[in-house]
């Protein structure tokens, strides 16, 4: 209920995971007569109403909105939808939480109701960018602003056992986000946080600058979450501000307009690789449970992505990689 795009999104985006997915069943939380009314509705229009034995409604009676503040909010609406969802995954009536709402208070939403694996210290979101290759994943993307040289370790390890398991990497490259390629480059987190990182087991092939991160000779990028996030926001940015320029510049003149008739699936197809949606939500790693925070701003695509990857998850036990990474690494 607390996304941008509000409910019906959220139904869209459920119908077509369970229609997508064999075996996959959806739960949706929130006020039991809007979303049944409106469940029913989409489910005729798109002829799904096969699939509505998959889909329930779980009657929620509050909800979190994006001007709340998370800690207070989490404390005071104990029946809010996020908070509903993260108590059924404790008791083991859902195995994954997907949100498109406030994720500050999807964060300790979970950390309240679900607690840390074991070893963590902070819980982080890491998110997928496109590459000139393979997917990248970027950890962690807003939701630690200031960290210690061990928390970014952590992110590492977790980083690196969701996208072995996710995105089918054997031994993850990991690089460490800083403002130079060279040892020694960066403020005084990354210059402690490499000397960890090359210690270590993970497969750490050091610094990498921004302008790396697109290239996809990493599979792991690793940051504290100020960076992290800024650097997401100015990629959705940039893809968002390209795409107008590039409209802008054909509507110019007619041989533009004739060039745009003879290219425009190669045009599609970078606006698919661009598109957030795409890569479905941003993986909450690091809890007790599985939990995946979308853009507020997602559509049913994004959703059923997002449903997608938080299934992938669960299906491929990243909890428990996590665990024995950290257990094996220590040791």
């Amino acid at each position: 209920m607390g996304g941008d795009r509000g409910s019906e999104m959220a139904i869209q985006g459920a119908l077509a995971a369970v229609r997508d997915t064999e075996g996959l069943e959806v739960i949706l939380i929130g006020p039991r007569t809007i979303l049944e009314q409106q469940l029913s509705e989409h489910a005729a229009a798109a002829g799904s109403s096969d699939l509505l034995g998959r889909i329930f409604v779980h009657h929620a009676t509050e909800v979190i909105t994006m001007d709340d503040s998370p800690v207070d909010a989490v404390r005071k609406k104990k029946e809010a939808t996020i908070m509903v969802g993260f108590d059924l995954v404790k008791k083991g009536q859902a195995d994954a939480v997907v949100s498109a709402g406030n994720s500050g208070a999807t964060m300790a939403a979970a950390v309240r109701k679900l607690g840390r694996l074991p070893g963590i210290s902070r819980p982080g979101i890491a998110s997928f960018f496109p590459t000139l290759k393979k997917p990248v994943m970027l950890m962690d993307i807003g939701a630690n602003v200031d960290c210690r040289p061990q928390h970014l370790y952590q992110f590492a390890v977790m980083a690196s056992s969701c996208s072995r398991l996710l995105l089918n990497f054997d031994q993850p490259r990991i690089g460490l986000l800083s403002i130079g390629e060279e040892t020694g480059k960066g403020n005084a987190l990354v210059k402690e946080t490499y000397e960890l990182l090359k210690q270590s087991p993970l497969n750490f092939i050091g610094n990498v600058e921004g302008r790396d991160v697109y290239k996809g000779d990493v599979d792991v990028i690793v940051c504290d979450g100020f960076v992290g996030n800024i650097s997401l926001k100015i990629s959705e940015g940039l893809a968002e501000a390209a795409m107008q320029m590039l409209k802008r510049e054909i509507m110019k003149t007619w041989r533009a307009k004739l060039g745009y008739l003879l290219i425009r699936e190669a045009f599609k197809g970078f606006k698919k690789q661009v598109d957030y949606a795409e890569y479905g939500g941003a993986p909450l790693l690091g809890i007790d449970g599985t939990g995946i925070i979308c853009h507020g701003s997602s559509n049913a695509i994004a959703i059923r992505n997002a449903i997608e990857v938080a299934a992938n998850m669960v299906r491929n036990r990243v909890n428990e990689a996590i665990v024995q990474a950290l257990g094996e690494y220590a040791a």
